[in-house]
């Protein structure tokens, strides 16, 4: 190839993949940050596949919300919780989701994906970590669409509720929803590493996946056994209900909302000591 060939991180001795943490990550994000650009504009190429892909997502999103909306025409509370400060919550919960689903997707198919079909094999030859190629070898751009729809829920919300929120609160409410985006990537991290161990197409994704919806609702509304599963063994309480009583100044909660952040950093430990002790074990797919 002559001069003008276009270089990229992957074989440019300036930022290589070994030596310092630090520049590791750094060519890491120019490699998928590149990746990412790069699919949005081949999804871009097809307009018309691309805006009906990102209609069905926006409906899908607003057909769960409008569940919410019935719930409250029969009764003007629930459990003590009104409408608009269930919305602040599931509008919370949407963001997180939408920012996991946009990145993190391929964790909730890995079994079926990388395993059953052989394309981890493909991701150990590359001179990249095995957990940053399967977090970004895709990524679901339409999905996105529910972090827009949550973040007009929860301004919404705001304005029905006529909460003052300060800088300090937009800190928070910021910090909060990435703190979700991180426990949901963390926890089907957790689960993705199980197939390593136990090939299965299937796996144990679906049925926490399916534990998502619980977590946009308050926890006293369920039993107690519920409650300390979704606050300490599959967290998602503390994706979005926790830290909105933050938000509503609920004092009995006032403790746990400030805990995402910390609960995120934990279950990120025992995702990469899962991940690391998954990939060990791995012995490709005989063929």
């Amino acid at each position: 190839m002559g001069d003008d060939a276009v270089s990229s991180p992957l074989d440019s001795p300036s930022r290589p993949f070994v030596g310092p943490l630090g520049t590791r990550l750094r060519a890491t994000v120019e490699v998928y940050g590149a990746l990412f650009v790069q699919m949005l504009k081949v999804r871009l190429a097809y307009k018309a596949d691309f805006f009906a892909d990102l209609a069905a997502t926006a409906l899908g999103g607003l057909a769960s919300l409008l569940f919410v909306f019935l719930l409250f025409l029969r009764a003007p509370e629930l459990a003590g919780w009104s409408r608009d400060e269930i919305l602040l919550i599931y509008g919370m919960s949407m963001i997180s989701y939408g920012l996991f689903g946009c990145i993190s997707w391929n964790l909730y198919e890995f079994g079926d994906r990388y395993i059953i079909q052989g394309q981890f094999d493909r991701v150990m030859l590359r001179p990249v970590g095995t957990y940053a190629q399967v977090l970004f070898d895709s990524f679901r751009i339409p999905a996105l669409s529910e972090c827009l729809i949550g973040a007009g829920v929860v301004a919404f919300a705001m304005q029905r509720l006529e909460l003052v929120i300060s800088g300090t609160d937009l800190f928070f409410a910021a910090v909060a929803v990435t703190s979700g985006f991180v426990i949901f990537t963390a926890v089907f991290s957790i689960l993705a590493s199980l197939s390593f161990h136990f090939e299965d197409r299937i796996g144990v994704s679906p049925p926490v996946f399916n534990m998502i919806s619980f977590g946009r609702y308050p926890q006293t509304i369920f039993p107690s056994a519920l409650r300390f599963v979704l606050r300490w063994v599959i967290p998602f309480g503390f994706v979005a209900f926790y830290p909105a009583t933050g938000l509503l100044g609920r004092t009995p909660y006032r403790g746990l909302a400030v805990l995402s952040p910390l609960v995120a950093v934990a279950f990120c430990v025992l995702a990469y000591g899962f991940w690391r002790w998954g990939v060990r074990r791995y012995e490709s797919t005989g063929f």
